[in-house]
């Protein structure tokens, strides 16, 4: 449904995309993980038909994005990270302006609205302006519009940032009700227990090149099944580095003044080991966090730092 070949895009001398391919298929959540600027809104941004490819092609429903833009979107829906609403305009409203957008109208488009407003659970609130409006019922209503032409593609960008609990409960049900009906879903997160949780397949992007990518049981298997200890202190000096090189079970992901993070087997039964050649090297450990390998712990290896950095 979603065809990346060797996708290149640049804002001037900054490279944001570098040569990403990949494809995502009918009825499967595909997840796409990055750091900020590592790429992924600038390849949403090609794929949706926002922003033409620097290199590379694309094609969506078996059409080329730029040669045949308008039967690549036809069957496309979009939820933007951004909420894409008219504050001054109540849920209905809001529904019969993106569905008149795609095309619909009538009977149709009124048979539409009413069901993907039951979906989103905004049934009892069809007459309230958006200004008046939760945070999460924004979210929930800017999903509505995105779902409301029955996209064979959905691209889904930080769909559940900043919402309450239950609406982010509600949203992710969304999106496996959308992958079951046959949708192909492309979508980004912050939370490395959705995407987890949630995605069929994952591409893991840095610096606008393709790091990764698999199951989530490729990438554990690529992890090594290992643990992950992260100990924050004073790690500064050359000793450090040098009792650390003589731990043949450890490798070092991060190292920096006050944070160091490690991978290795078995884990608790190597802690003595570990704080021992710290202390002899004059190392002060002020707290130490010790986690089983997950998609999370695989992200810092592979990027050196969390989401959010």
């Amino acid at each position: 449904m979603i065809e990346v070949e060797e996708l290149g895009k640049a804002y001037g001398d900054r490279v944001a995309v570098d040569g990403v391919s990949f494809t995502a298929k009918a009825g499967e959540v595909f997840g796409l993980l990055g750091p900020n600027g590592a790429g992924k809104s600038t390849t949403i941004g090609c794929i949706s038909g926002l922003l033409k490819p620097g290199g590379g092609r694309i094609r969506v429903n078996d059409h080329d994005t730029v040669s045949d833009g308008r039967a690549a979107r036809e069957k496309l829906g979009v939820v933007p990270q951004e909420i894409a609403l008219y504050d001054e305009l109540n849920a209905v409203e809001n529904l019969r302006f993106w569905g008149g957008a795609w095309g619909l109208s009538g009977a149709r488009l009124e048979e539409r609205t009413k069901q993907v407003l039951e979906r989103v659970g905004l049934t009892d609130r069809a007459k309230t302006r958006v200004e008046a409006m939760s945070g999460g019922m924004k979210r929930r209503l800017n999903f509505a519009c995105g779902i409301l032409h029955e996209p064979r593609v959905l691209l889904l960008d930080e769909p559940t940032a900043g919402v309450d609990p239950q609406s982010r409960l509600r949203i992710l049900e969304l999106v496996r009700e959308e992958a079951s009906r046959g949708a192909c879903v492309l979508y980004t997160t912050h939370y490395m227990e959705e995407a987890e949780g949630l995605c069929d397949r994952l591409l893991i992007v840095d610096h606008g090149r393709v790091i990764a990518s698999g199951t989530l049981s490729e990438l554990h298997a690529e992890m090594g099944e290992r643990d992950l200890l992260r100990l924050t202190g004073s790690f500064e000096s050359e000793a450090v580095t040098s009792a650390l090189g003589e731990l043949e079970f450890i490798e070092v992901v991060q190292r920096e003044a006050g944070v160091l993070v490690v991978a290795l087997a078995n884990g608790a039964q190597n802690l003595p080991a570990i704080f021992g050649a710290l202390a002899e090297a004059g190392a002060e450990v002020g707290e130490a966090t010790l986690t089983r390998p997950n998609l999370e712990t695989l992200f810092i290896k592979l990027t050196g730092g969390a989401l959010r950095e």
